[in-house]
């Protein structure tokens, strides 16, 4: 291996430099029995991300609009219990937020493809905490996904 490749399998990531040495990953969500492309295919970081910033302006916006009296009350009090509950009721009963929905995304369970209210509860108290969302496997989902036995996929 030259000095080029060595760089360009450094550049690529971890994952790419054990694909050049020989190593079968497969695509993401292989193991987990879920296609590799189109609907019901593991969604991508950026959609789920900008499906987290649409559900949380729209709480900003109800929180604002209805409840709080400065947006700084609604930001830090108001729009993340809304969020909250809208995360908990949503997933829970139709398995997608509005945001979800509005950039074809859903959360299903494994196993039962239905997520129930506790699981959806767990899911997005952990999602909370923002470390476990921060935490990937090598199919794309969090460790909130994992705990909670669940992934996010599209529609």
């Amino acid at each position: 291996m030259d000095n080029r490749q060595a760089v360009g399998s450094w550049l690529s990531g971890p994952r790419a430099a054990m694909e050049d040495a020989g190593a079968d990953f497969g695509y993401r969500g292989e193991q987990l029995g879920l296609p590799e492309q189109g609907p019901g295919s593991i969604a991508r970081p950026g959609r789920r991300l900008a499906a987290l910033a649409v559900d949380w302006g729209l709480c900003l916006l109800i929180a604002y609009g209805l409840i709080a009296d400065s947006y700084n009350e609604a930001a830090q009090v108001w729009g993340p219990l809304i969020l909250l509950v809208l995360m908990v009721l949503t997933l829970g009963t139709v398995g997608c937020t509005p945001g979800k929905r509005l950039l074809g995304l859903r959360v299903v369970a494994l196993g039962t493809g239905r997520v129930q209210p506790l699981r959806a509860l767990l899911r997005t108290v952990l999602l909370f905490l923002a470390l476990p969302a921060l935490i990937w496997d090598r199919d794309g989902r969090g460790l909130h996904d994992r705990l909670a036995g669940t992934v996010e996929v599209r529609l």
